[in-house]
């Protein structure tokens, strides 16, 4: 059989599984192993022999998985996964939220301004959106409906703030993509600030126009909390101002690499919680759960991904597939429609982290043909990836916020909400891929 073929066939296999629930590390590492046997196995001009492919197989499976996890690069997810959790568990979060709440509150919708403000410091600290959105849901929510905001702007605003973690720095998806684009992840970070903010400003432009639009979505501002002490609400965000500080200063300065970056973050937010007696043994104890918990989910399935890459590099198809786009003369802007296209109808139904997995393998090597560059690129992807956090029918941060709120919000509600911000994502990925100065700028400075 042709190993084209089995490429293509293990592609849409992988959809397949995933299409019937199978979780993504499975349904990649299987698909893989599979692959690879019936490539090795299937040699051209020569007869089907299974036994000669298990060796080479068995070796990829005895050293890739050791080879990748021992990368020094991602040794960094664990580490700023951690800091989100003791973040959250020390309060700094919650800090964030009341700061913006205060300062946010004789605007109409502030509580939604605030909660999307929350959701980007969160994010700068943190680098998951799952997580940020979880974090900032139980916190403003259930208080932006006690306060009479219409169910659809209070979860709406929540759930797109949190798609703020995979953009905003230091984001785990860049991680991702630095180590398997092989670009430098401290560029990626940088890259993606400027396009952060304009995302974070486009939301709390949405949230403007919608108040202003539909009055009876938020109650009139409360006067009592805009008399609250601003400069005390402020004071209390020096900790997590001081990590933001720490971790993307020291980066941008060159002090350190992400790597020591996170590794300083986790020690400084756990000395931060401890010296301010906002942590325990406890609460340490259930962060360090909560992050090898979620870190062992996530390298379970990079490992798998990376099984998938050797399968597809074995498969020449990515070759084959820029081959083709070279004969068919196709411009630049018609290929990045159609690989985009990819990316929104893929996170229509899968996580991010399985959908960056599944197409590196197909689509860094076109986007290389064209001489576009990476970290712009990786931006961008990163940037989709944002959006399918909240398109229908997964929508992992829609689904959150859902088992947040439980009965008291349903599902469509939820969904409608972040329709109307997909508008201003819409012109934000726009000014992206026409200005790529928004994304290399700071990155050109390093």
């Amino acid at each position: 059989m042709d190993p084209h073929l089995i490429g293509y066939l293990g592609f849409v296999v992988v959809l397949i599984l995933l299409a019937f629930r199978v979780p993504i590390a499975i349904a990649l590492g299987s698909v893989a192993t599979g692959g690879m046997l019936l490539t090795y196995a299937w040699t051209p001009w020569l007869p089907f022999s299974l036994s000669a492919a298990v060796g080479p197989v068995g070796s990829l499976l005895s050293t890739t998985p050791i080879d990748f996890i021992n990368s020094y690069a991602l040794s960094t997810v664990p580490l700023f996964i951690f800091i989100g959790h003791l973040a959250f568990q020390a309060g700094f979060t919650t800090d964030i939220y009341a700061a913006a709440r205060v300062w946010l509150a004789r605007m109409p919708g502030g509580l939604a301004i605030a909660s999307i403000v929350g959701c980007g410091g969160f994010s700068a600290i943190s680098g998951s959106s799952v997580a940020c959105a979880a974090a900032m849901g139980r916190i403003a929510v259930p208080e932006m409906l006690e306060s009479r905001y219409s169910r659809t702007l209070a979860s709406g605003s929540v759930a797109i703030g949190g798609t703020l973690g995979s953009l905003i720095p230091p984001s785990i998806l860049f991680i991702i993509f630095g180590v398997f684009a092989e670009q430098s992840i401290a560029k990626l970070f940088l890259a993606a600030a400027i396009p952060g903010l304009l995302t974070l400003l486009g939301y709390i432009v949405v949230v403007m126009i919608w108040v202003r639009l539909r009055p009876e979505s938020a109650p009139m501002p409360d006067l009592e909390i805009a008399r609250s002490n601003r400069g005390q609400a402020l004071a209390r965000c020096w900790p997590i101002l001081m990590l933001f500080a720490v971790i993307i200063g020291g980066i941008y300065l060159g002090a350190f690499t992400p790597t020591e970056a996170a590794g300083v973050g986790a020690a400084a937010t756990l000395a931060l919680g401890l010296v301010l007696r906002r942590l325990d043994l406890g609460k340490i104890g259930e962060a360090l759960r909560e992050a090898v918990t979620q870190s062992a989910q996530l390298f379970a399935i990079a490992i798998a991904g990376k099984l998938f890459v050797n399968f597809i590099a074995l498969t020449n198809v990515a070759t084959q597939l820029t081959d083709w786009i070279a004969a068919a003369e196709l411009s630049v802007f018609l290929v990045i429609g159609l690989i985009a296209l990819l990316y929104i109808v893929l996170g229509m139904m899968l996580d991010p982290l399985g959908i960056i997995l599944l197409t590196l393998p197909l689509t860094l090597p076109v986007v290389e043909s064209y001489g576009l560059d990476l970290i712009w690129w990786g931006v961008i992807v990163v940037k989709l990836l944002e959006i399918g956090l909240v398109t229908p029918p997964i929508g992992l941060n829609v689904f959150v916020i859902k088992s947040i709120v439980g009965d008291k919000i349903p599902l469509e509600r939820i969904f409608t909400g972040v329709s109307y911000f997909l508008i201003s994502d819409f012109f934000v990925m726009l000014l992206l891929l026409f200005f790529p100065i928004l994304s290399l700028f700071l990155p050109s400075l390093l």
